[in-house]
């Protein structure tokens, strides 16, 4: 799609002009809308060397106080947002669920299309004052990776794992027990004597699992080192808390990034869904178990929690009070889970 023109005269009464950009694999398209969130230009260009520069050629005429809105500055849009950060840009992150909001509430945007998808991202971007803006990446960013691939790598070890618990099943009469050691895993294989052509091939793949689940440890314990230095480079205390290690400090550092964007303990429990969902209805006042919000950070702190229950920690103190108040176990863990957040969001304040 061409980019189309826009009035030179309009330009001097424009206070400001918000740029939303529905970004793809192959394609971008760019919707520029005025303070009254009429749009005055767009433009669809490939994905592809040169796309910063040929946005900023295009957007150069329009006003130089202006707003990039990027829908999923953290997914697809990344390096997008990043470029247009490196030209000295400002650009803010507009998530999928509220351009769609904002197309789905319009009256004359209703039609799903990249342009009306770019102009709702747009005129979000140009309501909603609250939404992230989106900054260089940094050391958090590296934490997040690592995080990422210590994730990955014990999928990949689960998987090896179950995989050569099926062969040890038809190896071995009742199998290995459910948590072997690669070490007690070789030398059960080692005393296995194949009688026939199925049961060597099968010896065979045993053997081959159990490589893949040495390789996979001697990855683990090299991406455990790196998160370590790399926490350790933060100078966060987030690690003071019990339960944190240098893993969950990876996981928490890397999904919370700036914490300056939490005022408030309770947005930060939002965010992270450890904040019970209110559900009431007429006279009934209720709530129920939040199931929204980042369900890594979510995770992360179901962690810690646990870990303080498993030891003589307050957190277990708590825990066993919240029971004895006629809790059940899961809603004690639920409130534990609250109190930690808040200790979460706590020190990482102070950390700044």
């Amino acid at each position: 799609m061409p980019a189309v023109a826009f009035n030179h005269e309009m330009k001097e009464h424009w206070m400001s002009v918000t740029i939303g950009i529905d970004p793809h694999k192959s394609t971008h398209t760019a919707v520029a809308v005025d303070r009254d969130e009429q749009p005055v230009a767009r433009l669809t260009l490939p994905a592809r060397a040169g796309q910063t520069e040929r946005l900023l050629a295009w957007a150069e005429p329009l006003d130089t106080d202006r707003v990039w809105a990027i829908e999923s500055a953290a997914g697809l849009g990344r390096l997008l947002a990043q470029q247009l950060i490196a030209a000295g840009e400002r650009v803010i992150d507009v998530p999928p669920t509220l351009s769609a909001r904002v197309r789905l509430l319009s009256s004359s945007r209703t039609d799903k299309n990249d342009t009306n998808d770019a102009l709702s991202t747009a005129i979000a971007g140009m309501r909603h004052c609250g939404l992230r803006v989106v900054r260089p990446d940094d050391q958090l960013v590296v934490l997040r990776l690592l995080a990422d691939r210590h994730h990955d790598l014990t999928g990949l070890r689960t998987q090896a794992a179950c995989r050569l618990h099926v062969m040890f099943r038809e190896l071995i009469p009742g199998g290995a027990r459910l948590r072997v050691s690669a070490a007690h895993a070789r030398r059960l294989l080692d005393g296995i004597e194949p009688v026939d052509a199925v049961s060597s091939e099968r010896h065979r793949l045993a053997y081959e699992h159990l490589a893949d689940i040495e390789r996979i440890d001697a990855e683990i314990d090299a991406v455990k080192q790196r998160i370590a230095a790399q926490v350790a480079a933060t100078g966060t205390a987030i690690t003071e808390l019990h339960g944190v290690g240098p893993v969950i400090a990876a996981i928490v550092l890397g999904q919370v990034g700036d914490i300056s964007r939490f005022r408030t303990r309770a947005q930060f429990a939002n965010y992270n869904g450890t904040a019970p969902i209110e559900a009431s209805s007429a006279n009934k006042n209720r709530h129920r178990v939040s199931t929204r919000g980042n369900r890594a950070l979510n995770h992360a702190i179901h962690m810690i929690a646990v870990t303080q229950v498993a030891h003589d920690t307050p957190g277990r103190a708590y825990y066993l009070r919240k029971q004895a108040e006629g809790k059940s176990r899961k809603e004690a863990l639920r409130s534990l889970k609250r109190r930690v957040s808040d200790a979460v969001w706590r020190q990482l304040q102070l950390d700044r």
